[in-house]
């Protein structure tokens, strides 16, 4: 037994209970930290994952931007040489039909972009 000079003794139950409850305190404390370790990097790979498919469907919306503007200057000159109304008519239609097949396609493809983050986000949130 552990005594002090005020005649004071600890008695050794008493140290094994403490030091038991500094280890339990101590394995709590370390499995605590572990699965926050683990849910930072959860969150960590949920925002790669996130931004990797927002970078994606940024990159694709300025790519179709770009396929819309050269698409309308094209028609302008296009329209700058029609002979007649009837001509004018027609590129007005053609230009609207590909616009709107291209509308429909860049639509499902950024769709099935963003479909495709939200999952790889789920994922990395999961594992």
């Amino acid at each position: 037994m552990a005594a002090d000079k005020s005649g004071f003794e600890i008695p050794e139950q008493m140290r094994d209970f403490a030091e038991k409850s500094v280890d339990q305190a101590r394995k709590a404390f370390d499995d605590f930290m572990s699965v926050t370790q683990k849910a930072v990097s959860n969150v960590e790979g949920s925002t790669s994952a996130v931004q990797s498919g927002a970078a994606d469907i940024n990159r694709k919306a300025l790519g179709y931007a770009e396929e819309h503007v050269d698409a309308a200057f094209r028609f302008a000159q296009q329209m700058v040489r029609a002979k007649d109304m009837d001509e004018m008519m027609k590129l007005q239609q053609d230009y609207l039909r590909r616009q709107m097949e291209q509308l429909g396609e860049q639509a499902r493809e950024i769709s099935d972009s963003a479909t495709r983050a939200a999952q790889d986000a789920a994922r990395a949130v999961k594992d």
